[in-house]
C-alpha cells in the first residue's frame, strides 16, 4: 500500500482533505466574485477607480491579521482545535451569503467591504487552528506528504474555482458565485465535524491571566525570531506573499488590458495555470526534490519565479501570461509546501497555533506593504514597471534564502 493510500485511509486526514477541497474552491469563486463586484461598482458615477478599489480590498484582507493575529494564536492554543475550525467555517458561510444580500439592498461599497473585513478576521482564527490540527491527526513521518496533498487539493480547487468562477461571474453575476461559496463552506463544516479528534485544552494552560496570556504570546514570537530555520521559512514565504500582492494590484489590470473586452475568465484562466504549475511543483518536491537541500529549493524557486515574473511584466499577450503563470506556480511551490512542514516540525504542540498566527501576521504585513506600494507604483509608472520591480525583489530574496540554513522537512 502506498504512503498516499495510507494517508487517505486515515479518516481524520480524508475528511480534512475533502473539506478543504470544497471550501477552497468556494474561496476562489469568492475572489473572482469580489473582483466582479469591485469592477461593477467602479463603473458607478463618482466611484473610485478599479485599481484603487483593488488596493483597498487588499488592505482589508490584511487588516484583521495585523490587528488580531499577534494575539489570537495563544488563545487558539488553549482551545479544542476541531471546535475552532468547525465554528469559524460556519460563520464564514453566513458572512459570504450576506455580502450579495446586503449589497443589493444597500449598494454602498463600505457595507460589503465591512463584511470582507469580518470574513478575513475569521481566517485569523481558522488558519492557525487548521495548521496546528494537521500534525495532531497525521503521523510525523507523513507530514510533508500530507501538506503536499492538501496543497494539491488547493491547486485542484484553484483550477476548478478559477475556471468555474470566471464563467459563473461572467454568465450569472458575482452574487451567484458567492451563494455557491456559502454552500461549499457548509459542506466543509460537516466534513470537519466528522474528524476524529480527542484533544482537549492542555492542562498546563490553566486559567489564563493577562500576564500568562502575554507570556504565551511572547513565547510564540520568540520562536519565530530566534530559530534560524524558521526564519528562513518566513523570509521565503513573505517573498511569495509580496509577489501575490503585486499580482493582485498590478497583475489583474495588466491581464485585463490585454483584450478588447475585460473578462473575469481571463483572470480565472491565469489562476488556473498558476494552480496547475503549483501541482507540478508539489509533485517534484515529493519525488526528486526530496534529495535537494531545502534552502536550495526555496532560494532557487524564488530566483526562477523572479525571472518568470519579468517575462509576465514585459508582455501584453494572454498566452504569455498563462505560460508565465504556469511556471510561477512551479517555482512558488517550495515556499508554500516546505515552509508549512518546516514550521510544523520546528514547533511544539503547545506553541504551534501561536507560531502559525505569527506567521500569518507577517505574511499579511508583507501583503499590506505590497498592495500599498504597488498601487502607488502603478499610478506613477504603470503595471509593467511595478511587476518588473517585484521580479527584481524576488531575485534578491532568492539569493539571500539560498545561503541561509533551511528547515527540516524529513
Amino acid at each position: 500500500m502506498s504512503e498516499a493510500q495510507t494517508l487517505f485511509r486515515q479518516r481524520g486526514f480524508a475528511y480534512l482533505w475533502w473539506g478543504q477541497l470544497l471550501s477552497i474552491t468556494g474561496d476562489r469563486l469568492t475572489y473572482l466574485a469580489l473582483m466582479g463586484l469591485l469592477l461593477e461598482h467602479s463603473a458607478r458615477p463618482g466611484s473610485p477607480a478599479f485599481a484603487t478599489l483593488l488596493a483597498l480590498f487588499g488592505n482589508l484582507v490584511v487588516a484583521p491579521v495585523l490587528l488580531f493575529a499577534p494575539f489570537s494564536g495563544a488563545w487558539v492554543d488553549r482551545l479544542n482545535l476541531k471546535h475552532v475550525v468547525v465554528v469559524t467555517d460556519l460563520v464564514r458561510a453566513l458572512t459570504v451569503l450576506a455580502i450579495p444580500l446586503l449589497y443589493h439592498t444597500q449598494p454602498a461599497i463600505w457595507v460589503s467591504l465591512s463584511l470582507v473585513f469580518l470574513l478575513f478576521a475569521l481566517n485569523v482564527v481558522f488558519l492557525p487552528a487548521k495548521s496546528a490540527l494537521i500534525p495532531e491527526i497525521v503521523p510525523s513521518a507523513q507530514l510533508l506528504r500530507a501538506n503536499s496533498h492538501l496543497a494539491i487539493a488547493g491547486v485542484a480547487a484553484t483550477a476548478a474555482g478559477a475556471l468555474g468562477g470566471g464563467l459563473i461571474v461572467d454568465a450569472w453575476g458575482w452574487s451567484a458565485a458567492m451563494a455557491i461559496d456559502a454552500a461549499t463552506y457548509l459542506v466543509s463544516v460537516v466534513t470537519l465535524a466528522l474528524i476524529p479528534y480527542a484533544r482537549t485544552t492542555p492542562a498546563a494552560s490553566g486559567r489564563a491571566t493577562a500576564r500568562s496570556y502575554l507570556r504565551d504570546v511572547w513565547d510564540g514570537w520568540s520562536v519565530l525570531r530566534t530559530n534560524p530555520e524558521i526564519f528562513t521559512c518566513i523570509l521565503a514565504l513573505a517573498a511569495v506573499w509580496w509577489a501575490g500582492g503585486v499580482l493582485h494590484v498590478a497583475g489583474n489590470p495588466h491581464v485585463l488590458s490585454s483584450g478588447e473586452t475585460p473578462s473575469m475568465l481571463q483572470i480565472g484562466l491565469l489562476l488556473c495555470t498558476i494552480g496547475v504549475g503549483t501541482a507540478l511543483g508539489t509533485w517534484w518536491i515529493n519525488t526528486r526534490g526530496r534529495s535537494v537541500a531545502t534552502s536550495t529549493s526555496l532560494g532557487g524557486g524564488l530566483l526562477l519565479a523572479g525571472g518568470t515574473l519579468a517575462m509576465f511584466a514585459l508582455s501584453s499577450n494572454l498566452l504569455v501570461f498563462l505560460a508565465a503563470g504556469f511556471f510561477m506556480g512551479i517555482f512558488a511551490a517550495p515556499a508554500l509546501i516546505l515552509t508549512e512542514t518546516g514550521l510544523q516540525r520546528g514547533t511544539s504542540t503547545e506553541q504551534r497555533a501561536r507560531v502559525f498566527s505569527g506567521k500569518d501576521f507577517l505574511m499579511r504585513l508583507s501583503l499590506l506593504g505590497s498592495v500599498s506600494a504597488t498601487a502607488y507604483l502603478v499610478a506613477l509608472w504603470g503595471t509593467d514597471m511595478a511587476l518588473s520591480i517585484c521580479a527584481l525583489t524576488l531575485v534578491i530574496v532568492g539569493m539571500i534564502v539560498w545561503r541561509r540554513p533551511g528547515p527540516s522537512t524529513a
